[in-house]
């Protein structure tokens, strides 16, 4: 346990400003509450509406409904590639301390198949991996459209 904490220690100290070191700690000391699946993470209406069908054509009449569809999108799953936000660097202090914590719990996956959180974690990236194809096809109508401001420099600019 000692380890564990000299870990989120460790990588607190490293956490940028918009990450305050309590927020690493809160997150990995959740860690094996998400592993029981007693803490769920939602799934935002945006990618359920996006897994039902990511190519859909709804939303898609012109630019403004576009650009509107795409913003809800990029405040769920973050800026696109192309969007001229600086990208992460290495490990986030959270994910390390997360899996720092959760080296320290034995049968960790059985007990995370058993209780559902496996399945639950499955469900959440499905809907993240339809949602970006969303974003991507919305993108590309939106380049054939020509709309004028692309949504990736809309979301740069904020």
């Amino acid at each position: 346990m000692r380890a564990a904490i000299l870990v989120v220690a460790l990588c607190s100290a490293s956490v940028a400003p918009a990450q305050p070191a309590t927020k690493v700690a809160e997150e990995a000391a959740m860690t094996p509450v998400e592993d029981v699946n007693l803490k769920k993470k939602d799934i935002p209406p945006v990618l359920l509406s996006a897994q039902d069908d990511p190519y859909s054509s709804e939303g898609t009449r012109n630019c403004a409904q576009l650009t509107t569809a795409l913003a809800s999108l990029d405040a769920v799953l973050g800026p696109d590639f192309d969007s001229g936000i600086e990208g992460k660097h290495g490990p986030a202090p959270t994910s390390v301390a997360k899996s720092v914590v959760g080296s320290f719990i034995p049968f960790r996956g059985v007990i995370r198949e058993v209780s559902g959180a496996a399945g639950a974690q499955r469900r959440y990236d499905a809907a993240v991996d339809a949602g970006i194809a969303r974003r991507g096809y919305l993108r590309g109508i939106a380049r054939a459209k020509g709309c004028k401001r692309p949504p990736a420099e809309t979301a740069a600019a904020n």
